[in-house]
């Protein structure tokens, strides 16, 4: 994994998924268990290790069954994607990388989800400005560690709870404000759960 000083904000992918194999991810659970999806063909990714996705979705999982999903900074879609193999509803998907978008694209086609997922070509921070309070059930965020993107979009929450839980990963030497942290090596995830 990489640390604080990744490339993934400074033009690389953001929020891309771990690597298993040469330019594949797997989904750990549900519908699509053991399907392997296609990352994005650049040295600019910063992956999250199965071991924190799986824990990741343990924690969420009561919450996923039917839930309008939200993966900001979607990368190659991992997140969503697994989301939807655990029963969630639909999923919006928003990314801005040109190679993290035609993964993503292939990865939905592959999982034949084109009729649950919608994907939206922005900036992840401009997005989440614009939503409703409460118009997802759970939202996720892997945004690049470089820079202040994951405490930007708690304040955002704060003001304008717009799912029932956000989860965001983030470095565990940069802690965020939130109800719940886990830590898993040098990467954390901290859940916000709406007042």
């Amino acid at each position: 994994m990489a640390g604080a000083g990744d490339a993934a904000g400074a033009g690389g992918v953001h929020g891309a998924e771990c690597v298993n194999g040469a330019g594949m991810i797997r989904i750990i659970a549900g519908e699509f268990k053991g399907r392997r999806l296609k990352t994005a063909a650049t040295d600019k990714v910063r992956p999250t290790g199965d071991r924190v996705r799986e824990a990741w979705f343990s924690i969420l999982q009561r919450s996923l069954r039917g839930a309008r999903v939200l993966d900001l900074f979607a990368g190659t879609g991992a997140l969503g994607l697994e989301a939807l193999s655990r029963g969630a509803a639909t999923a919006d998907f928003v990314e801005l990388h040109r190679l993290a978008l035609a993964s993503l694209k292939a990865n939905i086609k592959t999982l034949a989800v084109e009729d649950r997922a919608a994907i939206h070509k922005v900036d992840a921070l401009r997005f989440a400005e614009r939503l409703h309070r409460g118009q997802y059930d759970v939202a996720f965020a892997d945004p690049p560690y470089a820079g202040e993107h994951a405490a930007r979009l708690v304040a955002m929450f704060r003001v304008n709870a717009f799912a029932g839980i956000f989860s965001i990963e983030h470095p565990a030497d940069k802690p965020i404000p939130g109800d719940d942290t886990r830590r898993y090596g040098d990467t954390a995830v901290t859940f916000i759960y709406a007042p």
